[in-house]
């Protein structure tokens, strides 16, 4: 394990609600688990979409870049209206 890790760990040991090293493994193995299992979930979600707009453009079903990027403009927009300030 490099110097900066180790120092990561007493640090997250001294100031956080770990008691030992030993909770701190434990604990970035099981995130580590939790982002890949997301990562993965959302590259098949990513695919899924990429082939239907694949197969929508075989069809014939194409929209313009402009309209689409003037759509994602409104959203954003009501998203950010909508947001607590």
């Amino acid at each position: 394990m490099t110097p900066e890790f180790e120092q990561l760990i007493e640090n997250k040991v001294k100031s956080g609600p770990y008691k030992s090293v030993s909770e701190v493994i434990p604990e970035a193995l099981r995130l580590l688990d939790q982002r890949e299992r997301i990562f993965d979930n959302n590259n098949d979600t990513v695919r899924t979409h990429i082939e239907q707009g694949w197969h929508s453009a075989q069809r014939g079903e194409l929209v313009d870049g402009d309209e689409v990027f003037d759509r994602i403009d409104a959203e954003l927009a009501g998203r950010e209206r909508a947001s607590p300030k």
